[in-house]
C-alpha cells in the first residue's frame, strides 16, 4: 500500500539567479524582501490536506472569505541561522508551532500538528538554502499564517482553512548598532483585556495595536508601552514585544519581567531570556510592576536598565520613557551592560558560536 506524501514539492519556473539573489541580499531591510518559495496547506471536511511547496506568489481568496469579515488569522515569527560548518539551524521553531495552536484554540481554528509544522519549515529553507545570510545578526525570518477561507457570510467558526509559510532575509534590525528607543506609555489605549486575545498571536491584536504607534510617534517615541485595561497602572508590554527590567538588589542583578496574566504575549525570546540570565549569573523574576514603581525605582537607582525583546530585534535597550505629566531617562539614554550581555549571549547560541546547551537550535 503506497502513502500519500504530505507535501508536493514543485520548484519555481522563474527563480532569481545568483546574481540577483545576491544583490536582494546585498542591502536587507526587514520584511520586504522575500524567497522564491512558499509552502500552502488546505484544511477542509474536518482534516489537513496534502500540501504544496511551490512559487511564492499571490493567494486566490473569495470575497467572502471568511478571514476577510470576521478576523479569524493568526501567524507566529521564528528564525533560521546559518552555522560556521555552513549548515543551518532554527531557534525553537517546536516553541513557535505550540503557541501557534494556542493561537488557533483561541480562535475556534484547528490546530496544525506540530511535525507538520516543523516539515514545512525544513522544506522551505532546505529548497531556499541559498537565501540564508551568512552574517552576524542576520537570519531567514520565517511567517507562518492561518486563515478562515470558508466562502459564507454567517459568523462562526470557518470550516475551511488555509496555511501559509513564506520566508523573507532580514538584515541586523541595528545595521548602524544597537541603540536605545523612546517609548511613549499610552493611557489612551489598551491591547487587551483579561479575557480577551491578548496571549494569542492574533491579526486583529495588531490592527488595533497601530492607532497607539501612531500616537507614540506624534510624541516624538519609537514605541508605544501598553498598561493593563483594568486600572490602567501595570506594565504589560512594549508594542508587539515584551518587556524587561532591570534591578540592583542587594549587590545582585535581578531580571524582571510582567508576569503573564493571559492579556501579554507569552513571548518565546521571553522565555529563553529568563532561562539565559539564569546562566549569566543573573536572576530572574515575573512579577507585576506598575508605571509609578518604574518612576520611583529609577529615581532611587534601583531600576538601572529596560529592555524589550522579540523575534524581529532580539533585544531592544529602552533609553527614555514618556507620559502624560512626566519624562523619565533610563542609564542616561545609554545601552546597559546587562541588556548587551544578555543580547550577545542570545546571539552566540543563534549563529552557533557558542554551545547551546539548552538545545534550543533545531538542525535543518
Amino acid at each position: 500500500m503506497t502513502t500519500t506524501p504530505r507535501f508536493v514539492v514543485t520548484p519555481s519556473t522563474h527563480p532569481l539567479s545568483d546574481a540577483e539573489r545576491a544583490e536582494q541580499l546585498r542591502v536587507l531591510s526587514f520584511g520586504r524582501t522575500f524567497t522564491d518559495h512558499m509552502v500552502v496547506i488546505p484544511y477542509r471536511d474536518g482534516a489537513w490536506q496534502q500540501g504544496e511547496v511551490k512559487a511564492y506568489g499571490p493567494l486566490m481568496l473569495d470575497p467572502s472569505a471568511s478571514a476577510l469579515h470576521y478576523g479569524q488569522a493568526i501567524f507566529e515569527g521564528f528564525k533560521a541561522f546559518s552555522q560556521p560548518d555552513g549548515s543551518i539551524k532554527t531557534f525553537r521553531p517546536e516553541a513557535n508551532a505550540e503557541r501557534f495552536n494556542r493561537s488557533a484554540r483561541r480562535l475556534a481554528m484547528p490546530d496544525l500538528p506540530v511535525d507538520l509544522f516543523m516539515e514545512a519549515a525544513d522544506l522551505l529553507i532546505n529548497l531556499d538554502a541559498a537565501w540564508v545570510p551568512k552574517n552576524v545578526g542576520e537570519s531567514l525570518y520565517l511567517r507562518p499564517l492561518m486563515i478562515a477561507t470558508d466562502a459564507f457570510l454567517g459568523v462562526r467558526p470557518s470550516n475551511e482553512y488555509l496555511f501559509v509559510l513564506f520566508a523573507s532575509p532580514a538584515g541586523a534590525y541595528f545595521p548602524q548598532g544597537v541603540k536605545p528607543v523612546t517609548v511613549w506609555i499610552s493611557e489612551d489605549y489598551v491591547r487587551a483585556a483579561p479575557g480577551g486575545t491578548g496571549e494569542a498571536k492574533c491579526a486583529g491584536n495588531y490592527a488595533a495595536s497601530l492607532v497607539a504607534q501612531a500616537q507614540a510617534q506624534e510624541k516624538g517615541c519609537d514605541q508605544v508601552v501598553w498598561l493593563d485595561a483594568v486600572e490602567r497602572r501595570y506594565i504589560e508590554e512594549m508594542g508587539g514585544m515584551n518587556l524587561f527590567f532591570v534591578y540592583q538588589e542587594e549587590g545582585k542583578s535581578v531580571i524582571v519581567t510582567p508576569e503573564l496574566t493571559g492579556t501579554l504575549l507569552p513571548g518565546i525570546t521571553r522565555r529563553s531570556l529568563l532561562e539565559l540570565a539564569r546562566d549569566l549569573g543573573y536572576e530572574s523574576s515575573e512579577r507585576k510592576l506598575t508605571v509609578q514603581q518604574w518612576r520611583d525605582d529609577v529615581a532611587a537607582g534601583r531600576l538601572t536598565e529596560v529592555f524589550a525583546c522579540g523575534t524581529a530585534a532580539v533585544i531592544t535597550p529602552v533609553g527614555k520613557a514618556k507620559a502624560n505629566g512626566f519624562e523619565l531617562s533610563i542609564n542616561n539614554g545609554q545601552n546597559g551592560p546587562v541588556t548587551m550581555a544578555l543580547r550577545e549571549a542570545l546571539l552566540a547560541i543563534q549563529h552557533g558560536t557558542v554551545e547551546d546547551r539548552h538545545h534550543w537550535m533545531h538542525q535543518v
